[in-house]
């Protein structure tokens, strides 16, 4: 696996470099974000880790413009910054997990294994799904039914993923929360509710007596088919 590091402290980032490679993955770094998103456009990573307080272009910014440029690795953010609003402006930025300095290097190779495992499950399911008379483009983030496709957010494909991958099995509001947004940054599981209600009037036929998107109660969601 090939990751990449950008971080503008030097003792950071070689620690974060030795960590990793002592792991056994394969690690390039750079030290600011104008580097690190050439270098991440030259060449093919499986993961990137960014800190978010760099001169030049921050790693918003630097999320954001590899979202743009089509560059799909999973992002960690990397930062002192741990309100709320400021994790919520990462993970809308396009990144997949936020860890908040100081962190453990225990905690931070969990993140990684967790995030590289939740890239195999994503690459192992293709780039369509079939709902019903819907099928679901992970590739352009689109949704087809009735002869017309329809965007769909990442967050919204990040949801079916996660679904088709634990076919007949239930999800729980706090595993969406988990594994689609990356960390908890928002204060009530209402946002999972909020985002199915959204799916469900894409998808079923009659939203209110839902047959794909299937309710279980005071746990989550279960997907049929």
């Amino acid at each position: 696996m090939r990751l990449l590091v950008i971080e503008d402290e030097a003792p950071m980032r070689t620690a974060l470099v030795e960590t990793l490679k002592a792991e056994g993955y394969r690690v390039l770094a750079a030290e600011d974000g104008i580097s690190g998103l050439e270098l991440a456009c030259t060449e093919p990573f499986d993961l990137a880790l960014l800190d978010v307080m760099m001169p030049g272009l921050d790693g918003f910014a630097l999320c954001r413009e590899l979202r743009k440029r089509g560059k799909t690795m999973p992002v960690l953010m990397l930062t002192a910054k741990g309100q709320v609003d400021d994790r919520v402006e990462g993970l809308d930025s396009g990144a997949d997990d936020y860890l908040v300095k100081p962190f453990s290097l225990r905690e931070l190779l969990a993140r990684v294994r967790a995030l590289l495992r939740r890239k195999e499950r994503e690459h192992a399911l293709g780039n369509e799904l079939s709902i019903g008379d819907a099928v679901i483009d992970f590739g352009r983030n689109m949704l087809h039914r009735n002869h017309k496709d329809q965007p769909i957010s990442s967050k919204e494909a990040g949801m079916l993923r996660l679904l088709a991958s634990h076919p007949g099995e239930t999800v729980s509001r706090e595993k969406f929360l988990d594994v689609v947004w990356g960390y908890n940054a928002y204060p009530s599981t209402r946002t999972v509710d909020n985002f199915i209600a959204a799916l469900r009037t894409k998808l079923e036929k009659d939203p209110s007596k839902p047959v794909h998107l299937i309710t279980v109660r005071g746990v989550g969601y279960r997907l049929e088919p």
